[in-house]
């Protein structure tokens, strides 16, 4: 019996590699398109591109938080999406506050550190499961390793996150006191 819905299975699937290599090949030919598209937008309107970009860098995990019930990573994203609000909203008043620049510094560098804290110590977790270091502490690798990946994760999400803030608020103050941000490429 079994064999026979088997064989009717086949009969009834025939013919589907060729329509499963003809969409492997859209699939490939899509992206390529689609990449091609996106450096040519980065290249011809820099500043909307890298606004898009943050923007959906920024808002689309919280989709993903809020429906996998990613309760942490929600509580920090909060907390560092309010404070980036005020001092993105400070860096881009005019006339520009004579104590915002020193702000905006000071936050920027110390989510940078953070991050780059974090990153190491997720890094150096990683590394030391591979080496099975965890088991000297009675620590399972699962455990381990889900440590690891989380701080490597937030190191990184958060350390590119505050580099395009900075980038933006250091554009902003730069165009409202009159100076270029840019340097001038030989």
């Amino acid at each position: 019996r079994c064999r026979v819905e088997h064989a009717r299975m086949h009969a009834k699937h025939r013919g589907h590699e060729a329509m499963h290599a003809e969409m492997v090949l859209i699939l490939i030919a899509t992206l390529v398109v689609a990449q091609l598209l996106l450096v040519q937008w980065k290249q011809r309107h820099p500043r909307s591109y890298n606004m898009v970009t943050l923007f959906q860098m920024w808002v689309v995990p919280l989709y993903f938080t809020i429906k996998l019930y990613w309760w942490r990573f929600l509580v920090i994203w909060v907390l560092f999406s309010a404070v980036t609000a005020f001092v993105t909203f400070r860096a881009t008043r005019k006339p520009l506050v004579q104590t915002t620049p020193r702000l905006v510094y000071k936050w920027f560098l110390l989510i940078y550190k953070i991050s780059y804290a974090t990153g190491i110590v997720g890094y150096m977790a990683v590394m030391f499961t591979l080496f099975g270091l965890n088991l000297l502490f009675r620590i399972k690798p699962e455990d381990a390793m889900d440590f690891g990946i989380s701080l490597l994760f937030y190191g990184l999400y958060y350390g590119v996150l505050e580099r395009d803030f900075a980038e933006m608020c250091a554009d902003y103050m730069a165009s409202t006191i009159g100076v270029s941000s840019r340097r001038a490429v030989p």
